[in-house]
């Protein structure tokens, strides 16, 4: 297979000069990335610049900036590609502020639930449940409302309600948690359901505000630079890894201390935030014009007409939204990120993640909670490491590669820890082995989410990205679903192998569908250099083995 090379020699460009200029701050157009696309064909034997260049299906076009060998890939500094530092600056507080409450009210809520309902995981477990149900059920809606909305509108209705959601249900909880000894028991009913449906609402609100920005925001502010994408990319991932590490952290300490204090904090933060996202989102907004470009026209399926807003019907509602997931299952299908996208929400099928599932193993396997509070720290750091490893590998090797390199590593280590889990005859060395694998293949499992980020940003057609990146989410919580239900059939401790099975299963299954993936983009798995290729007679012993094994 050729190996892709780059197509600017000399400072010489083989497009028109109307299109080869200004492309710092600027989305290209269709037409240029068609023809982009033909001249890869036409002057793929081109001399080649670096040593190591992109997939294929990264786009060649640079901006005229000199060189981004310059660039600090491992995420310091600030973007060199003609981006603002100030845009970059408000866009990651505004990031971090959404996710440190989204993280903090997702491990809260659990924490008031189980304060208030002491003794059963019953009420906690419907709560989780109803809420990822209800982000698969209604993903196609949010896709469609994505790709059809102004960037601006979208994200500033999923702060507002976002927000207005977790400061309502803190509202309720206190009240549960304050009178539940003299609410009656249906008046504790009606406000766990209500609590909910604003669960609901707020994961609803979430995904749009996830979507908006890293699959659509962080694309036209980098003008689809691929080294300013992997930059942005690793330093939001450094931020929600962060509050997914410490925010939890601060609810638990706080909830130790006083339900109630826990309760007014996660109010007054949310209340607090939400102001600053709204102007922060909307200064970013402002500061980069091509924000305002429009992406796409309503669709014909996106338009509401009269007929169908005054059809109100149950079964026509359902039909209306089950058509919609097909034909947002069908875009998903059809683009050229399916494959990297289904391998990564397989992944999410999983227990050995130092979640609830495995948490509760562990303690009782006989981890105390500090224990567990250092092994989860740990876990996070292992993860970070990989924000700034796998934008160095992929500017070596590129995305498509990098993403094999990732997944053979988590393999090798969960099989290592998994093989170790059933072997061991004493319980507690068991649960150590599994442990340490599951720590280290965290760092494959993030660098492989990265290197698929870059791939679905590049490969996804402009005017599908909502659509797209919902049903991926969709997937994501089905398969989590998956892994609930997992340990929902095997509840005692002792059955937690046949979950931890299952888990590397899956990463297995992921693995293959990406290897397909690699091998249809590239000719070949495995790219073999010059130096240990054999010569004379061996050569066509070479040939052979390489034809068998891809």
């Amino acid at each position: 297979m050729v190996e892709e090379s780059s197509f600017t020699e000399q400072g010489t460009s083989f497009l028109p000069p109307e299109t080869s200029h200004q492309f710092v701050n600027l989305t290209l157009p269709l037409d240029v990335a068609t023809e982009r696309t033909f001249l890869a064909r036409e002057f793929s034997t081109a001399p080649r610049q670096e040593p190591f260049s992109r997939d294929s299906s990264t786009p060649f076009l640079q901006p005229d900036s000199p060189s981004t060998s310059s660039l600090n890939l491992a995420g310091e500094g600030p973007l060199n590609h003609g981006i603002s530092k100030d845009i970059t600056q408000k866009l990651y507080v505004s990031h971090f502020l959404s996710t440190w409450n989204f993280r903090g009210f997702e491990f809260g809520a659990i924490l008031f639930l189980a304060t208030i309902y002491p003794g059963t995981l019953l009420p906690m477990s419907i709560y989780a449940l109803v809420r990822a149900a209800c982000a698969i059920v209604l993903a196609p809606t949010i896709g469609r409302y994505i790709d059809n909305g102004e960037r601006l509108k979208v994200i500033r209705t999923s702060i507002v309600w976002q927000r207005g959601a977790v400061i309502a249900s803190c509202l309720l909880f206190w009240i549960m948690h304050t009178q539940k000894e003299s609410l009656p028991t249906w008046s504790m009913v009606i406000l766990l359901s209500a609590n909910i449906l604003l669960a609901c609402i707020e994961k609803l609100c979430s995904i749009m505000n996830t979507v908006s920005v890293e699959r659509d925001w962080v694309i036209v502010i980098t003008a689809e630079q691929e080294s300013a994408l992997r930059q942005m990319n690793s330093q939001m991932r450094r931020i929600d890894l962060f509050c997914k590490l410490l925010s939890p952290l601060v609810i638990a300490l706080l909830n130790g201390f006083s339900t109630r204090a826990a309760i007014l904090v996660t109010l007054s933060i949310n209340s607090v935030s939400m102001v600053v996202e709204y102007a922060l989102i909307a200064r970013v907004y402002k500061a980069d014009p091509s924000l305002a470009h429009h992406r796409a026209p309503p669709s014909a399926e996106g338009e509401e007409t009269p007929n169908r807003q005054q059809t109100s019907s149950v079964t026509t509602i359902v039909a209306r939204e089950l058509m919609s997931f097909v034909e947002n299952f069908e875009i998903y299908t059809s683009q050229e990120a399916f494959l990297p996208s289904l391998s990564l929400s397989i992944s999410y099928l999983t227990v050995l993640s130092f979640a609830g599932q495995m948490v509760t193993y562990l303690l009782a396997m006989g981890y105390t909670s500090t224990y567990v509070g250092l092994i989860r720290i740990f876990s996070t750091a292992c993860e970070m490491s990989a924000t700034w490893f796998a934008p160095w590998l992929m500017s070596k090797i590129g995305p498509i590669r990098s993403g094999i390199w990732f997944l053979s590593f988590q393999m090798i280590c969960l099989g290592i820890a998994v093989i170790t889990f059933w072997t061991a005859q004493v319980p507690i060395w068991a649960a150590s082995a599994l442990v340490g694998g599951t720590m280290l293949s965290r760092i494959g499992l993030w660098g492989f989410d990265l290197s698929t980020q870059v791939i679905i940003q590049e490969e996804v057609d402009l005017q599908h990205r909502g659509a797209f990146s919902t049903t991926e989410a969709a997937l994501q919580n089905f398969f989590e679903l998956c892994a609930y239900g997992s340990t929902i059939a095997f509840p005692r401790p002792s059955d937690f192998k046949y979950p931890a099975t299952l888990s590397i299963c899956a990463v297995y299954i992921a693995s293959a569908l990406y290897a397909k993936f690699v091998r249809d983009r590239r000719g070949h798995l495995f790219h073999t250099s010059k130096c240990m290729q054999p010569r004379g007679k061996g050569r066509g012993i070479y040939r052979q083995i390489r034809e068998t094994l891809g």
